[in-house]
C-alpha cells in the first residue's frame, strides 16, 4: 500500500487515481502523519459494501429470531414520522 500526505495526494491525484483504478493499488492519505482517508480500487469498495450488506442481513435475521423488533407503525411513532 502506498502512503502519501494530503499535499502530495493533491499534486498527484490523477496518477494515484490511476494506480488504484488500473493497478489495484490501495492509497492511504495522511494528514499531519495520521491516517486521514484512503483511495481504493472500486472492486475493494464493492466487496466491502457486499460484506456490510451481508452482516446487516445476518443481524436483522438474528433480531427477528429473538423477537427484537417493533412494528413499522411503532417505529414511525417513536421517530415522529
Amino acid at each position: 500500500m502506498t502512503t502519501v500526505s494530503v499535499s502530495n495526494f493533491r499534486d498527484r491525484i490523477a496518477d494515484l487515481g490511476n494506480k488504484a483504478a488500473y493497478a489495484g493499488e490501495r492509497i492511504s492519505v495522511e494528514n499531519h502523519h495520521k491516517p486521514f482517508f484512503a483511495v481504493v480500487p472500486i472492486e475493494d469498495l464493492l466487496l466491502l459494501e457486499y460484506l456490510e450488506d451481508k452482516m446487516d442481513l445476518e443481524m436483522a435475521r438474528a433480531a427477528l429470531k429473538r423477537g427484537d423488533f417493533v412494528s413499522w407503525e411503532e417505529a414511525k411513532k417513536e421517530l415522529d414520522l
